[in-house]
């Protein structure tokens, strides 16, 4: 066990890291993982998570975890389940600004369900929306009977308090942002309903890009800023006439460039979005550009293409080329992979476009969630 010197020391070391965090973690779990680590680290704690509750849901999930969580069927159904919120001890946080601790779980009403899993002793703290309502609870447990010293206490209590700020603030953002998401994927829809044909085109290839991006590692921001210019790519073809957007057929010359045109709208639609990162806007700028420098609307070439661009030329060219067209038939993901693969370096960049032919032929287990 550390000196009370020492565990002080420690709460004020997180304050400074959560600060950090508070302004670099993409997401809840990785603002919160490495303190929970900590804390178990520094006390008797066996294990520690934090559970969170979003969108008025009456459930509470798993969203960060560290040290050693209970085993069997009962643990496996509140992670892939949640913990409800009429359970005895969320019901117990929602009456509570502070945490609660119980040195032994078969002894107090509030903490009914724990001995079953195999926790005897258990400390709990609320976290609450700005307007009062408990959206989540920081947990960290034993395995037997544990009295809460004094010092564990504290350093509970003071991380948990700067954790709960630091997740509320983090919740309502995450909240925004998924605002954000719905309006931009509602956009990128509008068109498909103007046009029957790309019905489900933005989903595909949204999903065909973020699979690609995770495939080659991407980090979380940049796989954000992905989806979103995945979702708006075509949005400038809002403003191209009906005569030439659905036209049955080739397209004339004159009608290619009316139809060209549909960046430069799109571009000038994404510049009014302020919230819409950078990257975000290479996508929707940059998707039609090609490796030789044969592309439009600058004629850029390489790695002047930003590399989101590059990605999602690869999967924009793929599912048009799987997909029934008014001027043609869906080809054959072999047929398709082929002209990707004959185009490589020319149409796409080739390290990349080896990577989604591997993607294409061979799947990855990290590829499940889209």
């Amino acid at each position: 066990m550390h000196t009370l010197n020492d565990q002080r020391a420690f709460a004020s070391e997180s304050m400074i890291r959560l600060m950090r965090l508070a302004l670099e973690a993409p997401d809840l779990g990785s603002a919160v993982s490495p303190t929970l680590q900590e804390l178990v680290d520094r006390t008797a704690a066996s294990g520690s998570a934090y559970f969170h509750s979003s969108n008025q849901v009456p459930t509470y999930h798993a969203r960060a975890a560290a040290g050693a969580l209970p085993e069997g069927p009962a643990m496996d159904a509140i992670m892939a389940h949640g913990l409800p919120a009429d359970m005895p001890l969320m019901q117990a946080l929602t009456q509570t600004r502070l945490p609660l601790f119980f040195d032994d779980t078969a002894t107090v009403p509030e903490a009914a369900g724990f001995p079953a899993l195999g926790v005897r002793s258990l400390a709990a703290a609320p976290v609450r929306h700005r307007n009062g309502s408990l959206i989540g609870a920081f947990l960290m447990h034993t395995f037997s009977p544990h009295a809460w010293s004094s010092d564990e206490a504290g350093l509970f209590t003071a991380v948990a308090e700067t954790l709960a700020g630091l997740t509320a603030r983090l919740a309502a953002e995450e909240d925004a942002v998924a605002a954000q998401e719905s309006a931009l994927r509602a956009l990128g829809l509008g068109l498909e309903f103007k046009d029957h044909e790309t019905l489900g085109h933005t989903d595909r290839v949204t999903d065909l890009a973020l699979r690609l991006g995770r495939y080659l590692n991407l980090d979380a921001r940049t796989l954000q800023a992905l989806r979103w210019g995945s979702y708006l790519h075509d949005v400038g073809k809002l403003a191209v006439p009906d005569q030439v957007l659905l036209k049955p057929g080739q397209l004339d010359a004159a009608e290619w460039d009316i139809m060209r045109g549909h960046v430069r709208e799109g571009s000038r639609f994404a510049d009014a979005l302020g919230f819409l990162p950078p990257s975000a806007h290479d996508v929707i700028s940059g998707h039609h550009e090609r490796w030789d420098g044969q592309g439009y609307p600058n004629r850029l070439a390489g790695v002047q293409i930003p590399l989101v661009a590059r990605i999602f030329a690869l999967c924009d060219v793929y599912d048009a080329l799987t997909s029934n067209r008014p001027y043609k038939h869906a080809w054959t993901p072999e047929e398709a992979q082929a002209e990707l693969a004959a185009q490589s370096g020319r149409h796409f960049d080739p390290d990349l476009c080896q990577a989604f032919l591997e993607l294409l032929q061979h799947g990855s287990n990290d590829l499940q969630d889209s």
